[in-house]
């Protein structure tokens, strides 16, 4: 078991390099970029994650999960005042699209940065 938490991180920047090929191969996509901007977060490159997740909004502007990781990105580059119109959006569409648990976990976010 500790073999496999020691390798994590590789497979962590393999799972990027193949988003990284799909996409140049013409692959773009809504979950593309929203699965390679998750990974690049775990992977703590916060500022290419934000490309990727900007980019996934412009496939679907009302994606929340997309709200909610990339306010995440914008609280880690201490970019505090993006990351708080992100999740406040973020809010407003989970909870007009009835997704409540993102919704939830956005308003739980933006408390932490208010307090800050």
């Amino acid at each position: 078991m500790l073999e496999f938490l020691q390798l994590r991180p590789m497979f962590s920047s393999m799972k990027i390099e193949t988003l990284k090929t799909m996409l140049t191969n013409g692959q773009d996509s809504l979950i593309l970029r929203f699965g390679l901007g998750q990974a690049l977060i775990k992977a703590k490159e916060f500022n290419e994650a934000i490309e990727h997740l900007l980019k996934a909004l412009e496939f679907d502007a009302e994606y929340s999960a997309a709200f909610k990781l990339l306010g995440k990105a914008y609280a880690q580059t201490e970019q505090n005042e993006l990351a708080i119109e992100t999740y406040e959006k973020g809010i407003e569409i989970a909870e007009r699209k009835g997704d409540i648990q993102a919704a939830k976990e956005m308003k739980v976010f933006l408390k932490r940065l208010n307090k800050d």
